[in-house]
């Protein structure tokens, strides 16, 4: 029987090793981490991560093929094959500092790898890792090798959180990254069986290692691209009475461009999508392609652009300021679907309000009290560090309440915001909701999910990102 190790039971590690374990019923497969209480939630009735049909996938194989430990180098030494999905973080001081991926939680994977491997193993990377991460983990394995033979695969994840089962049941393509050499590609087509269970053959992409590394980079450098784009477009339309939805329909008919990834919103988000661009430009950088850097650096300067509009559209709407003005917050997880608050445009716009000394009222269905308070109060980059070496969330966050009902949340409130499109926000009773409000009553819908002609005809004062302003909005231009 093949054995599948997974170093890392997070958001791809999880996920990922459940579809394996549901498509190939005659592979051992086991995810592990040292955080006791996230095994303990992948072993009971509440995971440690939401996302839509990944319970049902677990209990299908949970106890069977599938299992959760803290056991990690009993099982690392008997796998044959070893995913490692340890997180990557951008790298805080030193050398690359603000761009550079941090590889110290790979390395101690390689070299703990190496310490306890009794047999050949395959080794493959899931994380999203800087290019060349492999060759550097070639190097640690190889010098400490004991006369096992290791070989080094790339095997990105493309998944989209919110839909990742779904993405994992039927992939775009399946990417595997390896050495050209007879090894290497003995290593490759190993893999390439896992994945022949249930992706077509002609999906299953293979590369040479720098080429695999660099796809994953260079896709969500191309996704957050096309978001900074229409979120340009959006400042423009609303200056000249311009509708973003209807510029983007137009433009997402053209079959060469595609309607996908053409929303205007307050911003990207996610666990990928800057830290990646972050670590082109590095990349760049190191090889003297300054223009190169500059271009993706666009990418990031207009994303922190449209959160900031969006806080000085609100302060500026309401009489310029929201200092002691209650500010109901809908939605902090960085996307519909999940509860990953990694770098959502909530945690900045939040920020925003309260160092305008706005009260904040929060409410989001998936993400906890305790999540919330602790991104709030983080250094930028810390995020991505293991849970015990982020800071505890300070009691400096007086003026936040989170709350788990949306009409809670926005009693009494001078303004809505809404910073995540979960569906529940499209049917709420705002008719309930208005009458409950201060007046003047503001809706500053960050993602462009609501009818605006239904909520002014009700009373409310409508910002939709990208859309003709109200005039009311337009007399307060000048000081957005």
């Amino acid at each position: 029987m093949v054995k599948i190790c997974c170093i890392g039971a997070g958001y791809v590690g999880g996920p990922t090793m459940a579809v394996i374990a549901l498509k190939c019923p005659k592979i051992e497969v086991t995810v592990v981490d040292i955080s006791v209480p996230r095994i303990t939630a992948w072993n009971s009735d509440q995971l440690p991560i939401y996302e839509p049909g990944l319970d049902e996938v677990v209990k299908q194989c949970r106890g069977k093929n599938l299992f959760f430990s803290t056991d990690v180098e009993k099982h690392v030494s008997e796998a044959d094959i070893i995913f490692v999905s340890v997180n990557t973080p951008t790298k805080t001081q030193g050398l690359g500092a603000g761009k550079a991926a941090d590889l110290t939680y790979w390395e101690s994977a390689a070299r703990m790898i190496a310490n306890v491997s009794k047999s050949d193993k395959i080794v493959v990377e899931k994380s999203t890792v800087p290019v060349k991460t492999a060759e550097a983990i070639e190097k640690i394995l190889t010098h400490n090798s004991k006369e096992i033979k290791y070989q080094i695969l790339s095997n990105p994840e493309f998944l989209a959180e919110g839909t990742a089962i779904q993405d994992l049941f039927n992939p775009d393509r399946v990417l595997i990254g390896g050495r050209e050499t007879p090894d290497g590609q003995k290593a490759i087509q190993a893999l390439k069986d896992v994945y022949a269970h249930w992706v077509p053959e002609d999906r299953i992409i293979t590369t040479n290692l720098w080429s695999a590394e660099l796809s994953k980079l260079a896709a969500n450098a191309f996704l957050a691209q096309r978001i900074s784009s229409v979120n340009a477009m959006s400042a423009l339309c609303e200056a000249t009475g311009a509708d973003v939805t209807q510029v983007c329909h137009a433009v997402g008919k053209d079959s060469r461009i595609g309607s996908r990834f053409l929303n205007a919103s307050v911003g990207f988000g996610g666990s990928c999508f800057q830290k990646d661009i972050l670590n082109l430009i590095y990349i760049c950088e190191c090889n003297g392609l300054t223009e190169v850097a500059n271009y993706w650096k666009q990418v990031i300067k207009v994303n922190d652009y449209q959160k900031n509009r969006f806080v000085n559209r609100i302060v500026s709407s309401m009489f310029n300021t929201v200092s002691g003005k209650k500010i109901a917050v809908l939605g902090f997880a960085f996307k519909k679907d999940t509860g990953d608050t990694r770098e959502t445009p909530a945690i900045d716009v939040c920020n925003g309000l309260l160092g305008d000394k706005a009260r904040l009222s929060i409410y989001d269905p998936q993400v906890t009290e305790d999540q919330i308070r602790r991104d709030l109060s983080m250094n930028k980059f810390d995020w991505d560090h293991p849970i015990h070496l982020q800071p505890a969330s300070p009691s400096a966050v007086k003026r936040v309440n989170v709350v788990w009902d949306a009409y809670q949340a926005t009693k009494d409130a001078h303004g809505v915001c809404i910073l995540t499109e979960w569906d529940e926000y499209k049917t709420l009773d705002y008719q309930r909701i208005y009458d409950n409000m201060q007046k003047p009553a503001f809706i500053f819908d960050g993602r462009n999910i609501l009818d605006g002609a239904k909520l002014r005809e009700i009373g409310f004062i409508v910002y939709s990102i990208g859309k003709p302003l109200d005039p009311w909005l337009k007399d307060t231009i000048s000081m957005a």
